[in-house]
């Protein structure tokens, strides 16, 4: 544990207050504007939510991935687009810097990133290529003390905010393989770098994503997260281990919200002269959510505690992002159910989450990569 219990405890209670008293009551009103608001943000900072996983000696809280799954309970007994308003850079946006940066790139960014001065987004997916990181057509090629970079990334959370990227791109174009790709963390306020307009989206409407064009843009050297070219790959597949967990975490949050919204409703809700709770058929799918999010839970805090021990977990995150992202989705599917009619209508908050758990089965690797990631390691384990 990095905190102490007692401390660990007051952030945990703090956090759950915050949702409660400043988030849920705004839920609607973020929906309707797409749009959260400033004294909202400023909370977060002042709350610390934008340094959870930067180390301490960076300005940062330095939580540990089991500390930091316990908040990200909490953070998800709300809306999610609040989540995301911080989660590029608790995760993506700046783990590759703290695992992998030099300490002149980690003096400079990673005080402001703990701060929230500078939003950290991610740079990865592309038109053409998403859950295969392999496949990156975005180039950097050296020439002198800088790279001239060309390329589109699409879907990128939290960019027309950003301060800066965490940017995979080739470096080697006569390597197509994944030892071709390099990482960069590089200010977003460089010529030849065009945040386009936010994209329509099913739901949690709050949270923005942007494609990010890069034409001819120069870089400085200097902004090669690591040593040495080709290392890009690698700093990926390490930092999207860790984010998964943090969505898997966030996923049981949201489970947990949602059980207690279906076992609020049943319980006020009557037919036939009863309560419907009364009901069996009601009561087997509550009983199947609740087993599914305790589950899911489970799953993440004993993966969590694993890499704070410094075990590998590729497997275990893939098994937890696959189960939690599609038991949100289920436990999502029987609220609405249970609510009926009123389910369907955006009077309730049921019908909106309905829509905002649908993308977690999508971004960080969809089910389908993580189902090839477990399925991939099992083999190799048989030798």
């Amino acid at each position: 544990m990095a905190l102490d219990p007692e401390t660990r405890e007051q952030l945990i209670s703090s956090v759950a207050r915050f949702v409660r008293e400043r988030l849920v009551p705004i839920e609607e009103q973020v929906s309707r504007e797409d749009r959260v608001p400033d004294d909202i943000v400023q909370e977060m900072r002042d709350l610390g939510l934008f340094g959870l996983s930067i180390p301490v000696e960076y300005g940062g809280l330095g939580l540990s991935m089991e500390e930091e799954a316990l908040v990200c309970f909490e953070l998800g007994q709300t809306s999610p687009a609040f989540r995301s308003v911080i989660g590029t850079n608790v995760g993506i946006g700046s783990q590759g810097l703290v695992m992998f940066g030099r300490p002149e790139q980690k003096d400079y960014w990673l005080p402001r990133i703990a701060s929230g001065e500078t939003i950290a987004s991610f740079c990865l997916t592309e038109p053409g290529a998403g859950s295969d990181a392999a496949s990156v057509r975005t180039t950097a090629i050296r020439k002198g003390d800088v790279y001239v970079v060309n390329g589109t990334k699409r879907y990128i959370t939290n960019a027309a905010k950003a301060g800066a990227f965490t940017l995979m791109a080739r470096t080697n174009p006569d390597n197509k393989g994944a030892g071709g790709i390099s990482a960069f963390f590089v200010p977003s306020d460089l010529k030849g770098i065009t945040v386009g307009k936010p994209e329509k989206k099913m739901g949690q409407q709050g949270a923005h994503i942007h494609d990010v064009i890069f034409e001819d843009c120069e870089i400085p050297a200097e902004c090669l997260i690591g040593d040495r070219e080709g290392e890009g790959f690698k700093l990926a597949m390490q930092v999207l281990d860790r984010g998964r967990l943090h969505i898997s975490a966030v996923c049981v949050g949201v489970s947990e919200r949602l059980v207690r919204d279906s076992v609020a409703y049943a319980v006020d809700r009557e037919q036939f002269g009863q309560r419907i709770a009364d009901f069996q058929m009601i009561q087997a799918m509550l009983a199947d959510s609740k087993m599914e999010a305790y589950a899911a839970r489970c799953m993440v805090l004993e993966t969590a505690r694993k890499r704070d021990a410094g075990q590998n977990i590729a497997m275990e995150a893939s098994c937890c992002k696959l189960f939690a992202s599609e038991a949100v989705g289920r436990i999502a599917d029987r609220n609405v159910q249970i609510h009926g009619g009123a389910g369907y209508v955006a009077d309730y908050a049921a019908e909106r989450f309905y829509r905002d758990v649908r993308i977690f089965r999508l971004y960080e690797g969809t089910s389908q990569i993580q189902q090839m990631v477990i399925a991939k390691s099992l083999i190799r384990a048989a030798g």
